[in-house]
């Protein structure tokens, strides 16, 4: 698709929509290719309802085709022993063709996923080729190790790519999580193969042409759409794939952690469910941009986000002042049509997800929990699958809206009269992905920060850090992290090389 200026309203954003060319089959060895068994599935917009075309839908024999291709490329070391500075070249291509065909990225993303297209544009575009060409800037300067050893002896400590590697993200930030997890492997050396989420796979598919584009070699990078229990299961337990790294579900997250027992003991990283507190005390420097913020936690991709700020704790004695002013902030989040610029909530995924919240905030009312904001399906006439934002209070810790994982836009609103109360319902949860702390002294702030069980802690602000953090959770919430220099550690084996100089 040829880029001109950028669209800045919705009908400009819908003529260049009309124009886009889907492509959906899998990318093997350096080519677009039908599964195997020639089944597809059909891809539909939760904007409107509109079948966007249909997808290939792999299987095992694919997967044994990419696999092989993957392995092929690493053992013939056309990049596996390419100097990094090489990688590195292919790679800022690579973040630069991204960013040259940002409206077509974002419009493949909001079409698939329903996200606003502003956000698809300044957001997941930018931060897709900001990771890409983070982590190409960086992989020639991470040195090996001399080990301290006696006057007639060096130890030495390199890193080397692990393999191939298998790739398994999720919908709701289809670009920006492939990015996160194909950057540092191919920089690293690695072949990877990308499995899309079968909800959104329009955005993975494209990258594998630009990815050809910029000059990385055919069987070093594939893509394989399809299903997590055909092509995803296939993956998971082959004995050629050395490492496999998820985003999703902490069910699946724990049902790969089988498959990769049961197979090769393959190297398992698994970024997985949060059930993020966002905790407010009533000395928060600023209670309207606490309420700005705690409003955008929750409606942001229509908190089908994993670090959601789905619990709202608030010290009681600001509880109701607080809770209005989140109820007045979420009026800007509104949903509308994805395509408007002006749109800042826009569709839920699929059909099945929009009946999962729908179900929750029925749930929520039936355990008690008092509705104070949104909870109806809105737009149906669109024909796309829209839901407001909503706010629960009352809520109890031990309620299904506030211990279970919704992946949608209601927040749980909980009391709380000391840091100490704060803590204990912040941690009382099978999760610890991130959190939030909103208070003007400075020893709360780091006593709280230092005892919550999270992996991102933020600090009079949510959902702060960039690409020098790293980013994943404590407990189930999974292992490994993706982002920083840390990332390197998932897709390199560490060898220890000592020499005898007698």
């Amino acid at each position: 698709m040829s880029q001109t200026s950028t669209p800045t309203t919705r009908d400009q954003w819908q003529r260049r929509a009309d124009q886009l060319v889907f492509e959906g089959r899998a990318y093997i060895n350096g080519a677009y290719q039908w599964a195997v068994d020639g089944e597809t599935f059909p891809c539909v917009s939760p904007v409107d309802g509109r079948k966007l075309g249909q997808v290939a839908s792999c299987h095992d024999a694919d997967a044994e085709q990419a696999i092989i291709a993957a392995r092929k490329a690493f053992e013939g070391g056309m990049w596996s022993r390419l100097a990094p500075a090489e990688r590195k070249r292919v790679l800022l291509r690579f973040a630069d063709l991204i960013e040259a065909n940002g409206d077509e990225l974002a419009l493949l993303e909001t079409l698939d996923m329903g996200k606003p297209i502003a956000h698809a544009r300044t957001v997941d575009v930018p931060a897709t080729a900001r990771a890409i060409r983070w982590t190409a800037e960086a992989i020639d300067k991470v040195y090996g190790e001399l080990a301290t050893t006696p006057h007639d002896q060096i130890g030495m400590i390199s890193r080397e790519p692990v393999g191939v590697v298998a790739a398994i993200v999720p919908w709701n930030f289809p670009m920006i999580m492939a990015a996160w997890k194909i950057a540092p492997a191919l920089a690293t050396g690695n072949s990877a193969i990308l499995k899309p989420s079968e909800k959104s796979p329009l955005t993975a598919i494209r990258l594998a042409a630009l990815a050809e584009e910029a000059g990385i070699p055919p069987g070093v990078f594939n893509v394989l759409p399809g299903f997590g229990h055909t092509v995803g299961k296939a993956l998971a337990l082959h004995m050629d794939v050395d490492c496999l790294v998820f985003t999703g579900s902490t069910n699946v997250a724990r049902q790969l952690m089988i498959y990769a027992g049961q197979s090769n003991m393959k190297r398992v990283w698994l970024e997985a469910g949060g059930k993020s507190p966002n905790i407010v005390f009533a000395d928060a420097p600023d209670l309207k941009k606490a309420a700005a913020e705690a409003a955008s936690a929750i409606a942001f991709n229509q908190g089908e986000v994993c670090t959601a700020g789905s619990r709202l704790l608030v010290e009681e004695s600001i509880r109701s002042e607080f809770i209005g002013l989140v109820c007045d902030a979420l009026k800007a989040w509104r949903p509308g049509h994805p395509l408007d610029p002006a749109t800042t909530c826009g569709a839920i995924v699929d059909q099945a997800q929009l009946d999962r919240i729908i179900e929750y905030i029925t749930i929520g009312q039936s355990e008690g929990a008092r509705l104070v904001h949104g909870g109806q399906r809105v737009l149906e006439e669109s024909g796309g699958l829209f839901v407001e934002p909503t706010v629960f209070d009352g809520v109890l810790n031990p309620m299904r809206i506030a211990s279970e994982e919704i992946f949608g836009p209601v927040l749980s609103v909980i009391g709380f009269s000391t840091a100490e109360e704060a803590i204990a319902i912040a941690n009382d949860s099978i999760y610890g992905l991130a959190a939030a702390v909103w208070t003007a002294n400075l020893s709360t702030a780091h006593k709280v920060a230092k005892a919550l069980r999270a992996g991102s802690v933020w600090i009079n602000h949510y959902d702060g850090g960039d690409m020098t953090a790293p980013f994943g959770g404590f407990k189930q919430s999974g292992n490994g992290r993706d982002k920083s220099l840390h990332a390197f550690d998932k897709y390199t084996e560490l060898k220890a090389t000592w020499i005898a100089l007698d």
